[in-house]
């Protein structure tokens, strides 16, 4: 196979989710209406946050920046697959496919972060009630959000940096819609063990020490709400963490399902189909979910109409 240098790859090939033709003006309406939604209920949800004074509280500040990320998240991979449908051709340069991935994971880290942060708030709030105040003062709410930041943009930077040494061979197919990291990796031609070895640690590190705050999080909630003696206190409890769990689930969820079926099934087409879940579907679901099962949410969206 001929090798080149990165700085002569001229692009990538992004398949995308299918190859039929009469597939792709299916595709494009659906994630057409699924980019529109993502983006008008993140923005309501934000712009519902800033005008009304209620939620001025740590809870929706998070809540805000996570609706904020969630726009971010979804911007960097739909609107290019958007443009390659339209136009009919699949390409996207080195420099975009490399601006595409630091992207990619800086805000879905970011994401990553916000939903540990945000049940430590919950934490706080509900085994901790009287102290809330003191402890989620706005200092800390932005040291958590500058920490998030900063920490998001070291993996994502880290991981981009390390792909820019590799070159590449002729064959620049990706099976699927945006550039992902493992399989840019697996591209190159030359030798990838300390990239695979960064990824992995890198992505083992997201989610086990996340996950394990967030865990660890509710188990000191659980344990609280079980110890409220009336059914109204533990519904009215529970009720000020069901939409974070609800999302949590959601993210977690649709993330271990992808990293699963790619574990088990060789078939990169199949992965990409399933991760338009935690990539496209979840940021859309979000918004629902907080304003459906959130009452103040609710009042500050019919304040904004009105």
């Amino acid at each position: 196979m001929e090798v080149g240098n990165q700085t002569q790859v001229p692009e990538f090939i992004l398949l995308g989710l299918s190859e039929e033709a009469d597939l792709q003006p299916l595709l494009f309406g659906l994630f057409l209406s699924m980019y529109l939604v993502t983006f008008t209920g993140n923005l309501l949800i934000i712009l519902a946050i800033t005008t009304d004074s209620h939620l001025h509280t740590p809870m929706y500040f998070f809540l805000s920046n996570l609706s904020f990320t969630d726009i971010c998240f979804t911007s960097t991979t739909v609107p290019k697959m958007l443009m390659n449908i339209q136009m009919k051709k699949k390409v996207i340069t080195y420099e975009h496919c490399i601006t595409q991935m630091y992207f990619f994971m800086l805000f879905g880290g970011l994401d990553n972060f916000l939903l540990t942060v945000m049940a430590y708030d919950r934490f706080v709030a509900i085994c901790h009630p009287l102290h809330y105040t003191v402890i989620m003062n706005p200092r800390l709410c932005g040291l958590l959000l500058l920490a998030s930041l900063v920490l998001s943009f070291l993996q994502s930077l880290l991981n981009s940096l390390l792909v820019l040494p590799l070159s590449f061979c002729t064959e620049l197919e990706i099976s699927h819609f945006f550039c992902e990291l493992n399989q840019v990796i697996h591209l190159a031609c030359s030798d990838t063990f300390l990239n695979d070895l960064i990824m992995y640690l890198v992505s083992a590190a997201l989610g086990v020490i996340p996950f394990s705050g967030i865990l660890f999080s509710y188990i000191k909630i659980v344990s609280s709400i079980l110890k409220i003696s009336s059914a109204e206190g533990k519904y009215k409890a529970f009720s000020t963490c069901g939409s974070h769990l609800s999302v949590v689930s959601l993210f977690y969820g649709t993330a271990l399902g992808v990293y699963l079926s790619s574990a088990a099934v060789e078939n990169s087409r199949a992965t990409a189909v399933a991760s338009v879940m935690y990539t496209v579907a979840t940021p859309m679901l979000n918004p629902f979910i907080y304003s459906l099962r959130n009452k103040d949410i609710k009042q500050a969206l019919r304040k904004l109409f009105s």
